[in-house]
């Protein structure tokens, strides 16, 4: 299975894609969406995606949803992990928001 692709490159790669040619209406509101949600630019959140992985308890896909979503307390970190089988301590919950708080 391939890597997800956090929402800022998705928006980077649409919005290239759209100066070549007009998008068909589902990509334009996959833009249009990526544009109103995307937080951070791709570079800072390919940065904060590295950072995140070195949480022991954070994959990849967990690390782009944190990133997309940036998480401001707990609750919506445990909230993001609830479908995992992954219990996390509040050691790695203060450290994912204490990784999130120097990014944004």
């Amino acid at each position: 299975m391939p890597d997800p692709v956090p929402l800022s490159r998705v928006k980077d790669l649409l919005a290239e894609e759209a100066t070549r040619r007009t998008l068909p209406r589902e990509a334009a509101l996959a833009l249009q969406h990526a544009e109103l949600f995307a937080r951070l630019p791709s570079d800072a959140t390919e940065k904060l995606i590295a950072e995140l992985r070195t949480v022991p308890s954070v994959d990849a896909g967990l690390a782009v949803k944190i990133a997309d979503t940036l998480p401001q307390y707990p609750e919506e970190i445990r909230l993001l992990f609830s479908k995992e089988r992954i219990a996390l301590d509040e050691a790695q919950v203060t450290r994912l928001l204490e990784i999130l708080a120097q990014h944004r």
